[in-house]
């Protein structure tokens, strides 16, 4: 009974220290940043941008942060497995080849994994966002594939605005929009999706009357 009771209570977290620990490290690597993106520092006989060590240290960072989380709620979503994967992946061909693009490349190949992802659902008459937050969002089917579709579209216009932004504009500016920019459309996005969706929702009261 102990055990179940110390369970449920790991698996509850303060909404605010999990929004900290999961958007901390990225506002860290953008105070870092800013700090530091003019100098240039001698690694092992290899000079390094200011960039390239902001990366440096925003891997271990973000690597902390998720260690806690995992630590606080004893679980971590496939989402943020598969960030992470690719921010340790890409931060280190950024390292090895001293190369920033490979980093800002990364955020292109997330936002366009899932799309694809998504998009592979879809062919197959499913949507994966309801097999990963069902439980957290009761929706009806078609809710969820109407949420599906336009996510998938939103994931994919993201991935060739990174693209572009990376491409053609300096990395100041890449930074701020992938810190800020990206966060806040997709936020505002799915805000105003769950809004046109209220319909398909899925109330306690209709799951006791079924």
């Amino acid at each position: 009974m102990t055990e179940h009771t110390s369970m449920a209570e790991k698996m509850d977290i303060n909404p605010i220290l999990k929004q900290v620990l999961e958007l901390g490290p990225t506002v860290a690597f953008f105070l870092i940043y800013l700090r530091i993106r003019d100098e240039s520092y001698q690694i092992a006989g290899t000079e390094y941008s200011g960039f390239i060590v902001a990366t440096l240290i925003f891997v271990p960072i973000l690597l902390a942060a998720m260690g806690v989380l995992w630590f606080l709620t004893g679980k971590l979503s496939r989402m943020q497995i598969f960030t992470a994967f690719m921010v340790i992946f890409f931060g280190g061909l950024t390292a090895w080849f001293n190369d920033e693009r490979f980093f800002k490349m990364k955020t292109t190949l997330v936002y366009g994994c899932f799309s694809v992802i998504l998009g592979i659902g879809l062919l197959q008459g499913r949507s994966y966002l309801a097999f990963i937050l069902n439980e957290m969002l009761p929706m009806r089917d078609e809710g969820w594939m109407i949420l599906t579709r336009r996510l998938c579209a939103a994931f994919a216009l993201l991935a060739v605005a990174n693209e572009f932004v990376w491409r053609t504009m300096s990395t100041d500016l890449w930074v701020k929009i992938e810190t800020f920019g990206f966060p806040i459309a997709l936020m505002a996005f799915l805000m105003m999706q769950f809004s046109l969706l209220q319909q398909y929702l899925i109330e306690p009261d209709q799951d006791e009357d079924a």
